[in-house]
């Protein structure tokens, strides 16, 4: 009973805030006027608490006497009644745990949208830093400062302010002066934006997306609390749908959700001179009347976060990259700063599956809580024993661990994890103190409601299902290790040989029931990962069996030493942490090579796993949850088949349908897709030796570089680093682990030495650059490719090749030949159902206007299109297109043809289609004949024209950016879907 209602009360909230978060709502309900967040979680407390009691006292009596006289006086009807009426009243109280917390979750849900930025505005506000940076701002490595921090005194900007403009706002808001500005705007902006309308926002601010450079530099020596005028570009958060858009999946709208973020504000100007509030006495007084003195208490710490911060920053241009990551992962250890870890550090620790050791667990906070709980128990010992009448010694050790790990957990931010143990160890000492028979997994699930209940929006967060999953599994591991070993005879100690055989046998013992919980942990946890992070390390299974150990008694052990020898002398603090420093480098240095093994380097697992699959595994355990006896857990045997069944038929929807996937690359330009077609028993695909290769499916992948040569765009900040990471985790999330062939449908001529002057003028014009040969390239390394079709000329591929695996020193991989995408090449299986050939492509011709090659899909069955959804691939949705009405009523020669035609159009230039009409438009019209559905999928900016699509004859349009096409606008179509808004570039 205990665990269902808990598990209910999560489920219900989290129910909420998915419905509400998908469900367009009013934000003005009158039963959530009347209902405050803060009154309701007092409420729960109280009907926990009764439920609890109740529970407690349904425990039968011992007192035989009355016993007796009770079954003399009542009637079994009575019994009867009686117990049907404590059922009543459990039911009652749990019903009314589980509405209210999910009245809970929407009253939380509708305060941060009454809250949350809607539009997108420039305007000039007083700014308040909150806390310490996510990162620090450095121009030399394209490092970006994101900051949390309360916005108010709000105005519209009508001209660019330069940072003298703010540092005159800043003045003048300092002498207590009414802003000048305020006087130039009318009322239209007062009603949304006025001097008493605060947000919380990250403030954001890159490298690469503004030319202050020199006045970014300041932001990293803002600290917790000041005050300062900046010019913004406030945005609302992007919604959990656009999520879909990101290569990684990274869904930040929860994330900034969870975090209680209102918006973004890209940082436009920043005022030199801070608040001075010191010597402005009436700010002084309104800060002290304002702010609680927990928020004045967190101020500070944050402050001392800062400083230790700026400690490790000294002289951070003068270190080696190996040593700034060793320094950075030590802070991270000490404080769960991660400002200063850069991405490659993050990537290899999550390939190593040892990520989770960056951030401050319940480890670090009962470690501090225990040495200090102790030192302090051995000075009342020695100094003052006379504190023991009135206070027991496991009291006085048990209030200082307490206050040591609140602080520390406020000194690392707060987060769930050393959340978790601070309250733990209150909780667990409570229930010692006053007896209550509470086992640690009740008080575990209690903790873990009453998180939820003070903030439903931490169910979004990783670290807190993360966090006490992984502590409910280590406490029923330890309960069922403890159990087998009390049960367990004792190996009797043998004095022969220096009693070595006893002593390796506990050895043994201890390594063996190590390997046991790490596998144990990786089993079990690995559900968990998958659905939060769509990916799980095989490395760490074994990587952890040594960090753990060495994090857990060596490095934590030694950096919170340091940190305490840091209050008293720096210098000794520097000396332990240099030699923090130097195990960590060495450990950086023994995962890389272990990770770069060639044999071993394929460590991702990726298996669609969604909440659907989660509640069927609830389902079958729901005769665990329940109590014992009233419902049989052979029940659970169906759900589990099911179960397996239904993971094992989603596995295998992936690739028995014929799919085109256009993935997500964060350029608007580049397009990546990916063709998956089922392959018969006796559909062959040829080999290089021309033997026949027998395969279940058949994979390739397109890429294309669409920014026009004739107009001018925004340059790409995609590398061919992010772009072939985040394209090896798309793949492997579908179950890709071989392609057949990629086709690069834009010429680079970077890869060509054969052009004049001029052409090569043109050639830069055109933007061609190195990113998507680059890109195959390192995608070769990571996974076997049978064939590369380049557009253009590629001359220069193998030394181009060379030069790419010597830079990022890869070995043990052989070389892919580099094969031309010249108009007329074609591939296809034996048996008919697929071919590949290239429509467009004239690279003969000393012009790169007409080197683009467009691609023909065609197929024996129709190839669905869908838009990858990076979160959850099984929920990839169909893509918006657009139907030509007078290809809904098809002739009788298309409707018997079994043909379809997917065309996927490259073209930076208007002479690409020139070209084709010129010399293979009589050829096409006859082509079109045969195939029941042509589908056209290329981008909005194409230089298709009207004249092509009819020659062609294109029934459905679509588009990777999803946008209408401007030559479509002519015709008379249907609009499937793409939105309207969408047309304007």
């Amino acid at each position: 009973m205990y665990w269902l209602v808990g598990s209910l009360v999560i489920i219900a909230m989290m129910g909420v805030l998915a419905v509400a978060d998908n469900v367009a709502m009013p934000i003005d309900m009158p039963l959530l006027d009347m209902v405050s967040a803060s009154g309701l979680l007092w409420l729960l407390v109280v009907f926990a608490i009764i439920l609890l009691n109740a529970t407690q006292l349904n425990t039968p009596s011992v007192n035989t006497q009355s016993t007796n006289k009770t079954r003399s006086v009542s009637s079994p009807n009575d019994a009867k009644l009686s117990l049907f009426s404590r059922y009543f009243l459990f039911g009652l109280l749990a019903i009314a745990l589980v509405v209210g917390s999910a009245l809970q979750a929407l009253v939380a849900h509708q305060q941060a949208e009454t809250t949350k930025i809607t539009d997108s505005i420039r305007v000039q506000a007083l700014v308040r830093i909150e806390g310490i940076s996510d990162s620090v701002y450095d121009a030399s490595t394209n490092s970006g400062y994101r900051q949390v921090a309360v916005v108010t005194q709000l105005m519209p900007l009508v001209s660019e302010l330069t940072p003298q403009d703010l540092a005159n706002s800043t003045s003048n808001y300092s002498e207590g002066k009414n802003n000048s500005l305020s006087k130039r705007y009318g009322d239209n902006f007062e009603k949304n934006l006025n001097n008493h309308i605060e947000y919380r926002v990250l403030l954001n601010a890159y490298p690469k997306n503004t030319s202050n450079d020199g006045s970014f530099s300041n932001l990293n020596d803002l600290q917790p609390g000041d005050e300062l005028f900046m010019s913004l570009a406030l945005a609302p958060l992007s919604t959990s749908k656009q999520a879909i858009s990101n290569p990684s999946g990274f869904d930040s709208y929860r994330w900034l959700r969870g975090r209680h973020i209102d918006g973004v504000a890209n940082i436009l100007a920043v005022s030199p001179l801070t608040i001075n509030k010191s010597s402005n006495d009436e700010a002084l007084q309104q800060a002290s009347t304002s702010n609680s003195y927990f928020k004045r208490f967190r101020t500070r710490i944050d402050t001392g976060r800062w400083q230790l911060r700026d400690h490790f920053y000294t002289d951070w241009s003068a270190q080696t990259t190996a040593e700034q990551q060793a320094r950075a992962v030590t802070l991270s250890l000490l404080t769960g700063d991660r400002s200063l870890i850069d991405r490659d550090t993050k990537d290899l620790y999550q390939l190593a599956g040892i990520s989770h050791l960056l951030a401050i667990s319940g480890t670090h906070v009962l470690f501090l809580a225990i040495v200090l709980g102790g030192a302090v128990v051995l000075l009342f010992n020695r100094l003052c024993p006379v504190v023991y009448r009135y206070m027991p010694r496991w009291q006085v050790r048990w209030w200082v661990m307490i206050g040591a790990a609140f602080i520390y957990a406020l000194f690392t931010g707060f987060d769930v994890p050393a959340a978790r143990t601070a309250w733990m160890l209150l909780a667990i000492g409570l229930v010692r103190l006053t007896l209550l028979p509470i086992s640690t997994m009740r008080v575990l699930l209690a903790l873990a409601v009453l998180m939820a209940w003070q903030d439903p929006y931490v169910l979004w967060q990783a670290g807190y299902w993360l966090s006490f999953i992984a502590v409910a599994l280590l406490l029923k591991y330890e309960d069922t290790s403890y159990q087998r070993n009390t049960a367990a005879a004792p190996l009797p100690y043998n004095d022969d040989n220096n009693g070595r055989a006893y002593i390796s046998h506990v050895l043994f013992d201890i390594a063996r029931r190590i390997f046991k919980l790490q596998f144990w942990l990786f089993l079990t946890l690995l559900p968990i990962t998958l659905l939060l992070f769509g990916k799980a390390s095989l490395w760490g299974l074994i990587v952890n069996l040594f960090a753990i150990g060495l994090f857990g008694w060596v490095i934590v052990p030694l950096n919170l030493l340091a940190g305490l020898f840091y209050l008293l002398s720096p210098t000794i603090a520097d000396s332990i942490w240099s030699l923090v420093s130097a195990i960590v480098g060495n450990l950086h240095e023994l995962i890389g090579w272990l990770t770069s093994l060639p044999a071993l380097t394929d460590a991702w697992l990726y298996t669609p796993v969604n909440m659907a699959i989660l509640l069927m595994v609830l389902l079958s355990i729901i005769p665990w949850l329940l109590p014992r006896g009233l419902l049989s857990r052979w029940l659970a045997m169906p759900p589990l088949t099911l179960l397996m069944m239904t993971v094992y038929a989603n596995q295998q929807s992936i690739i028995t349908m014929s799919t085109l996937y256009i993935l997500p690359t964060g350029d608007p330009y580049i397009s990546a897709a990916l063709l998956q077609f089922p392959l018969n028993d006796q559909s062959v695909s040829n080999s290089k030796d021309g033997s026949s290769l027998a395969k279940d499916s058949t994979s390739w992948l397109f890429l294309a570089d669409h920014r026009p040569t004739v107009t001018r765009t925004v340059p790409s900040s995609l590398t061919a680093d992010r772009l072939s990471a985040s394209l090896e985790q798309q793949l492997g999330s579908l179950s890709v682990d071989k392609l057949e062939g990629i086709i690069v449908q834009s010429s680079s001529t970077v890869l060509t030495d054969t052009l004049n002057v001029s052409e090569q003028s043109m050639a830069v014009s055109a933007k061609n650059s190195e990113l998507l040969p680059l890109a195959v390239a390192q995608l070769n390394q990571q996974l076997p490719v049978s064939q590369y079709w380049q557009a253009g000329r590629s001359e220069r591929w193998s030394a181009f090749q060379q030069a790419s695996k010597i830079a990022s020193q890869s070995k043990g991989k052989t070389n892919i030949s580099a094969q031309g995408c010249e108009q007329g090449k074609t591939w296809q299986v034996a048996s008919g159902d697929l071919s590949i050939q290239a429509m467009t492509g004239w690279s003969e011709i000393g012009d790169t206007s007409v080197w683009d090659c467009t691609i023909a899909i065609d197929s024996s069955i129709p190839i669905q299109v869908l838009r990858y959804n990076a979160v959850d691939p099984l929920k990839s949705l169909p893509v918006n297109s657009q139907t030509k009405i007078a290809d809904n009523q098809l002739d009788t020669a298309h409707k018997n043809s079994s043909q379809s035609r997917l065309v996927l159009d490259t073209d930076t230039h208007p002479r690409v289609w020139q070209m084709w009409s010129l010399l293979c438009s009589a050829d096409s019209n006859n082509d079109s004949m045969r195939f029941k559905n042509i589908t056209w999928l290329g981008h909005s900016a194409s230089q298709l024209t009207t004249d092509v699509i009819s020659r062609q004859s294109i029934n459905d349009i679509i588009t990777y950016d999803d946008k209408p096409l401007e030559a479509s606008l002519s015709l008379d179509i249907i609009d499937n879907g793409v939105d309207a808004e969408a047309m304007s570039p």
